[in-house]
């Protein structure tokens, strides 16, 4: 399931559309791989059956849709979406749960990685905001430093955006003037 673009306001525009790191697939992928070895040495190093090989089949199937298949699934709808106006997250298969901070409610931004994290490319997002929920934090995020950097550029050109400057006041100033 795609991120759906319908949520989006009138004038905001994608920044970044991310999914959790890939190393959250790394074990069902792990656990697939062992499935299909075993069904295959039991068929090749054994004699066993039709009926017994079916059911042992049959077993490593539930096993690959139940550690294999559902992580991906989590996997696939869960997205961190960063606009010119909010950082979107949504996640669920079923049910769904979301949570939108706009850009000028973000108070501070910041990541931490383990060495391990560095050497795979992901971290922690830490996003705190004005308001009664406080931090969230984005865990396993891909690019953390980056997406860092680009968030707090994000931020940066929201309260640009929205800050009463010289140049308004002076523009002001003139309107009023010529009257």
């Amino acid at each position: 399931m795609g991120f759906p673009e319908s949520v989006l306001t009138k004038d905001e525009q994608v920044v970044l559309h991310l999914h959790p790191h890939w190393k959250a697939l790394f074990l069902p992928v792990v656990w697939f791989v062992l499935a299909l070895a075993a069904v295959v040495a039991l068929a090749i190093f054994t004699s066993w059956g039709m009926i017994p090989m079916l059911i042992v089949a049959a077993l490593a199937l539930a096993v690959v849709l139940v550690v294999t298949v559902w992580p991906w699934i989590k996997w696939r709808t869960t997205h961190y979406v960063f606009t010119n106006e909010r950082v979107i997250m949504r996640s669920g298969v079923f049910s769904r749960s979301g949570r939108d901070i706009p850009m000028g409610r973000i108070n501070d931004v910041s990541f931490s990685h383990s060495l391990f994290e560095r050497m795979l490319g992901c971290g922690t997002l830490t996003i705190e905001s004005a308001g009664e929920r406080g931090q969230v934090q984005l865990t396993d995020l891909p690019q953390v430093e980056k997406t860092q950097s680009m968030l707090y550029e994000l931020v940066d050109a929201d309260r640009q955006k929205h800050t009463f400057g010289d140049d308004d006041r002076d523009a002001l100033v003139n309107e009023i003037n010529k009257d």
